[in-house]
């Protein structure tokens, strides 16, 4: 797990804000192995990880799929449902039995859209997300795929 900002650290959502978001929130639970999106398919929710693990995953061509971060406690699952075409662009499943808020997408977006201020921070938080998310990917895949060397150090 990484040490980045989360769904209740300072530099994540704002306290005002992550209480307005979670009059949506719903209690869900998962047990290991889990597939909870696959990439391609439409995002439509997201979840907040209350307890347990769950692996983001990239379809490798010729490969099996390449596992990019393994989030936990607080972590957000899934950004995709914010940014229109609302696909995912990474696939997600337990590692272990998983205790989650679930949000529903669409709900979201209204309040966001409601809520000028909501929405900026809800923006700013999975921007975050997504930016971490990206450098994440591109570090796993270099250390999967690329010939010894040919990283940025190397």
């Amino acid at each position: 797990m990484n040490a980045s900002p989360t769904f209740t650290q300072p530099r994540a959502l704002p306290v005002e804000h992550r209480e307005h978001l979670m009059r949506l929130a719903r209690d869900v639970s998962f047990p290991q192995g889990t597939r909870l999106f696959e990439e391609g398919r439409r995002a439509d929710r997201f979840w907040i990880i209350r307890t347990g693990t769950v692996a983001l995953d990239l379809r490798v061509p010729g490969r099996r799929a390449a596992v990019i971060e393994t989030l936990g406690h607080n972590e957000l699952i899934g950004w995709s449902w914010l940014f229109a075409p609302h696909v995912w662009h990474l696939g997600a499943e337990t590692t272990s039995p998983v205790r989650a808020f679930e949000f529903d997408a669409g709900e979201v977006r209204a309040m966001c859209q409601d809520d000028p201020a909501l929405g900026l921070a809800v923006a700013e938080w999975v921007g975050d997300t997504v930016g971490r998310r990206l450098r994440a990917a591109r570090t796993r895949l270099l250390d999967l795929y690329a010939p010894y060397g040919s990283g940025p150090f190397g």
